[in-house]
């Protein structure tokens, strides 16, 4: 359980990192953290990309239905403009974000900001997902959550796009992405191709009785 910083005195700001694959409850502890700084009496901002539209326009929503309002913005530098007198700002999807993002919390960090931000750290591919290795890099704090695999019960720590689209960026829930452990991602479609046999094995089988 990650347990929030406590400074006393002379006010600090840093930045905290959620990261992990899809389905390992990264929006969910995002969302933990914001509403305790507001039972606390912080003031909180919180911001999404633009273009996740997925659950709702306006509302950060995890996979479970907690949800939280927040601010869309189309870039980074909005947070700058939008963050006066905040003294938490949460980022979700932050994958989704320009390469400034870093530079971004860094700067809402030196005002004394506390700043939590919540991204996939790799793409379908393996790759280190957008602006998310360097703020990883410049980050106090980094928590990695994890998935489980949905094919072994493992940890899971990729996430497997099962829709034939090859761009990077494909908002997508269970019907386009599975978890998966290192070694069931790097076994591709023939994990699907094996279920689908067993699954015509039994059929075959209920036939025949």
């Amino acid at each position: 359980m990650f347990l929030e910083p406590h400074f006393k005195g002379q006010r600090s700001g840093w930045i905290e990192v959620i990261c992990g694959s899809m389905f390992s409850g990264k929006t969910e502890e995002l969302i933990r953290r914001l509403k305790r700084a507001k039972i606390a009496n912080q003031k909180v901002e919180i911001f999404k990309p633009k273009i996740d539209t997925r659950y709702d326009s306006v509302k950060v929503v995890s996979h479970d239905d907690n949800s939280i309002l927040s601010t869309p913005v189309d870039h980074s530098s909005k947070l700058l403009d939008l963050s006066d007198g905040v003294g938490v700002v949460g980022v979700d999807e932050a994958q989704f974000f320009d390469n400034e993002l870093p530079d971004v919390c860094q700067q809402l960090a030196l005002r004394g900001i506390r700043v939590i931000a919540a991204g996939l750290d790799m793409d379908y591919k393996g790759i280190p997902f957008g602006p998310m290795p360097d703020l990883l890099a410049v980050a106090e704090y980094i928590t990695k959550v994890h998935a489980i695999c949905s094919h072994c019960g493992n940890l899971a720590t990729h996430s497997f796009r099962l829709a034939a689209d090859a761009g990077q960026v494909l908002l997508g829930e269970k019907d386009t992405y599975e978890a998966r452990c290192r070694t069931c991602y790097h076994m591709g479609n023939i994990l699907n191709l094996k279920v689908n046999a067993a699954l015509t094995k039994t059929n075959g089988q209920e036939k025949k009785k």
